[in-house]
């Protein structure tokens, strides 16, 4: 019985030290660090990546995963400097850098990088206009970005980037802002096609300028014939030179000066007869008409 009970001994203390070694040895993987607490002191740098042994019941191990944590900040309700509500949440990327100050400067660096995220994103963004919120999001991500680096920083935590996804404004100022964007596009467009219409007449001026000589005008006449000539279609069109009615223009306006000069040859007869007859009347006799000679007779 005494073999026996010294058998269990003996192999009760085999199990305890399997215990403990199985207990003391640890593996660190490639993406995380291992914080040795030794009597609740730190000792050294965090451990790893691979395996390592602890002393038993004298040193505690905390495990930090190094790779980059994304989190998403829950939705914040701001209002922007110019009184207009919105709705905004982000997404922050970060990861950690000194192990030993994530677990010895802050209790739960995730949680507190959190609470850090969505108090900067109220505080930096009720500081912007809703059109700068909407069009200058590269610099509100990098300022956000800087922001709360420098605040974790203390933790041993690198925020590598800070991206705001969505900006909710209520239904009233959407409407506004599509009533805006519309009265921009056609204002857009009523300048561009003013544009047009000045370009146009300035080439159609050129093209005046350079079509004033006959041998240009009979040129564009046939180009013309040569593009209606392609279509099917049953148009005749004869080209008449105005050379042909020139001399008849100037004929009509011969006759009507003929006509002109008779009328007024006309309305001087008259009024040398009507001198006559007024002479007639005060003198008592007609005066005597000259001959051929131009001498009065005796």
């Amino acid at each position: 019985m005494a073999g026996f009970g010294s058998l269990i001994v003996v192999g009760v203390v085999v199990l305890v030290v399997l215990f403990l070694l199985s207990s003391s040895i640890r593996i660190v993987s490639e993406y995380e660090r291992g914080v040795i607490f030794r009597l609740g002191r730190v000792q050294g740098r965090a451990k790893g990546p691979g395996p390592f042994v602890l002393i038993p019941v004298v040193d505690r191990m905390v495990k930090i995963d190094l790779r980059t944590v994304t989190m998403d900040v829950p939705p914040q309700d701001l209002i922007t400097r110019d009184n207009v509500p919105a709705r905004v949440n982000a997404v922050i990327y970060f990861r950690v850098l000194d192990p030993n100050k994530a677990v010895i400067e802050v209790e739960n660096y995730v949680l507190a990088t959190s609470q850090i995220s969505q108090t900067t994103l109220r505080s930096v963004l009720g500081q912007k206009d809703l059109d700068d919120l909407l069009t200058n999001r590269e610099s509100i991500n990098e300022e956000l970005q800087s922001i709360i680096d420098e605040q974790t920083d203390p933790w041993g935590i690198k925020v590598s980037h800070v991206e705001v996804k969505d900006v909710e404004i209520p239904q009233g100022m959407q409407r506004a802002m599509a009533r805006q964007a519309e009265s921009e596009r056609e204002r857009r467009a009523k300048i561009i096609s003013a544009e047009g219409e000045y370009q146009a007449s300035q080439r159609l001026r050129q093209a005046a300028d350079r079509l004033e000589s006959p041998t240009a005008l009979q040129l564009r006449l046939f180009q013309t014939l040569g593009e209606i000539s392609t279509e099917n279609n049953s148009t005749v069109i004869i080209p008449v030179p105005m050379d042909l009615f020139r001399p008849y223009l100037q004929g009509g306006n011969g006759s009507n000066d003929g006509y002109a000069r008779q009328q007024a040859a006309a309305a001087r007869r008259m009024e040398e007869d009507e001198a006559e007859r007024l002479y007639e009347e005060a003198v008592g006799e007609r005066p005597e008409e000259e001959d051929g000679s131009g001498e009065r007779p005796a």
